[in-house]
């Protein structure tokens, strides 16, 4: 048994949105990740998608890229991304899938750790950073301590977040995210969100006793990387 994560899948299976319009790498990397993924991911894995799986509007068309992902080997745990516009009812979503649990001010258990996470959004001090930028920023902040509360109010003291956005901004300066990281004690953190010029930012590594991990697809060549066995 062991834990994986990737993230940006970006699927769209009906090719009304083909990735590579952005760069060659992306022709058919919905094969890629596949048979990456069934090349070293049994059924007693688990593996954590931090955001962007589908590109679908709503839920109903969505069917095809969750079902894709569903008979796929292994447990997954997924949060929304910021192209998850087909995201819906978190209550419908964990009631669709015996293999794949969604997360939304809740947690999830992996052994003896918890899954956290919320979307997050710009931070402040980034340069893309608006004034109404703010009332959704503060409410991912308040969603990613309900996720850990309730994980912290069930007695786990591991805890693993994810989180879509990167969790500092171009001058690689705190955030309010990171603060709460390292308030709640939390081990590591599976981000995604970055593509192209923007993986020249990256933050991995050890940060104040906090590990963060990118698994944007095309930074991890579209294979789920091993988080931990």
């Amino acid at each position: 048994m062991a834990l994986f994560a990737i993230s940006d899948l970006h699927l769209s299976l009906s090719g009304d949105k083909p990735m590579d319009v952005f760069s060659d790498e992306w022709r058919d990397h919905d094969e890629k990740i596949r048979e990456n993924w069934l090349s070293k991911i049994t059924e007693e894995d688990t593996v954590l998608l931090a955001g962007d799986l589908s590109w679908s509007m709503n839920m109903a068309s969505s069917k095809l890229e969750l079902d894709f992902v569903a008979k796929l080997p292994g447990r997954k745990i997924m949060i929304k991304g910021n192209h998850d516009y087909w995201w819906g009812s978190i209550t419908k979503l964990n009631s669709m899938y015996d293999n794949m649990d969604f997360i939304q001010n809740n947690f999830f258990a992996y052994e003896d750790y918890a899954i956290c996470g919320s979307r997050g959004w710009v931070l402040p001090g980034s340069a893309l950073y608006k004034e109404e930028d703010e009332k959704i920023y503060k409410r991912e902040l308040l969603r990613m301590r309900m996720s850990l509360d309730k994980a912290k109010k069930a007695g786990y003291e591991k805890i693993i977040v994810m989180i879509h956005y990167p969790p500092v901004n171009e001058t690689f300066k705190d955030s309010e995210f990171t603060d709460i990281f390292e308030e709640y004690g939390v081990e590591k953190v599976i981000y995604g969100h970055l593509h192209g010029k923007s993986l020249q930012r990256v933050m991995t590594g050890y940060r104040s006793g906090v590990e963060y991990i990118l698994t944007s697809c095309d930074y991890i060549n579209f294979d789920p990387i091993k988080i931990m066995e």
